[in-house]
């Protein structure tokens, strides 16, 4: 299947034809001059080619699918159908360069036995890397503090303000023992922290070795002092965090939603933000941008971000590197280290 050399004698290599598939303007912000020369070396292709319409594509990019055996897929890469497929027949592998695969792997490409790896373990370290400092923050009440302050410009007891804020012995509840929950999971380690956690596929012995406590949701809900949402989007996650749930979480206590704004019933959430009995950390909302007049944007309990707890800048070039180390394997005719299996799909963001 692959043209083969004789850079390491013990080990056939081949240089697969491969095609870039993403979004405009990605490519040039994911991958940096070492990794288009590492690519060239590993591969045959054109790093300046970058296919953003499989569906509907240019004489060039048609050409250059018609020979690929991977794509190296990112963000808004399009959806591999069947049709799609059928422009590819030598296509063997997809490698992406993001976190999930479920906007564009489709089960046409299960159908034809097509390798699928994604970074999303590359994704995952930067989204918890911010859910680590929305938690410290929210917790030391940072956010109410710098209002205040900002108002006040004056001489303030704020030990007495500031009572009951603090990390020392707080819970935090994670939903969800995804690879970012569990990522998170691992940043709390160092703190004087109890670290509940509901999962519905964690039982009590896969718990004790992450150092949490096993809760249902409603429990979770009702104990801790922070929240912080890692499950996938699912029919059934549709609203997980209910009416009724967030009625349980404590005065005071804050809502982190990274996930998906699915997850949370906004129009529940939204009274008790502006009564100021919950406060909140959203880098995700439903709609993904709320209209104009949505008060998320001028709450002080709350901190609105536009979706940047995943990679950004520089941290693109961490997904850029797993998803080389992935492609370096299947030269060397080893499976992919991270492989994406469909039967994972279905409780998987």
């Amino acid at each position: 299947m692959h043209h083969t050399t004789d850079n390491h004698p013990d080990q056939a290599v081949s240089r697969p034809t491969l095609l870039l598939a993403m979004e405009p303007g990605l490519a040039g912000r994911l991958l940096a001059d070492h990794h288009r020369t590492r690519l060239t070396a590993l591969t045959r292709t054109d790093p300046r080619l970058v296919a953003h319409d499989l569906a509907d594509p240019t004489p060039a990019v048609a050409t250059a699918l018609a020979d690929a055996e991977i794509l190296l897929t990112s963000w808004g890469a399009t959806p591999l159908t069947a049709a799609v497929l059928d422009r590819a027949p030598r296509l063997r592998a997809v490698t992406h360069a993001g976190g999930s695969v479920k906007p564009h792997v489709t089960q046409a490409c299960w159908e034809r036995g097509i390798a699928v790896t994604s970074a999303a373990a590359a994704n995952a370290q930067p989204v918890a890397e911010y859910t680590l400092a929305a938690i410290l923050f929210a917790n030391k009440r940072v956010l109410h503090a710098a209002h205040r302050y900002r108002a006040l410009r004056a001489p303030h007891d704020w030990h007495r303000e500031l009572e009951g804020a603090g990390n020392h012995r707080r819970t935090v509840g994670v939903i969800g023992a995804s690879r970012i929950g569990r990522r998170v999971i691992d940043l709390l380690r160092p703190f004087d922290l109890t670290v509940l956690l509901h999962d519905p596929y964690v039982d009590e012995a896969e718990a004790t070795r992450l150092g949490v406590t096993l809760a249902p949701l409603d429990d979770l809900c009702a104990a801790a002092d922070v929240v912080t949402v890692h499950a996938p989007q699912l029919p059934a996650t549709h609203h997980l965090l209910s009416a009724r749930r967030l009625a349980l979480m404590p005065d005071g206590a804050t809502l982190i939603n990274t996930a998906r704004g699915t997850l949370v019933d906004e129009a529940a959430l939204l009274p008790a933000l502006v009564a100021g009995r919950l406060h909140a950390v959203l880098d995700v909302t439903d709609p993904d941008l709320p209209p104009p007049g949505s008060p998320l944007y001028d709450l002080p309990n709350v901190l609105l971000t536009p979706h940047i707890a995943g990679s950004l800048g520089g941290e693109l070039h961490r997904m850029a590197d797993q998803a080389l180390d992935e492609i370096e394997r299947y030269t060397r005719g080893l499976p992919f280290a991270d492989p994406v299996r469909p039967e994972g799909l279905g409780h998987s963001a």
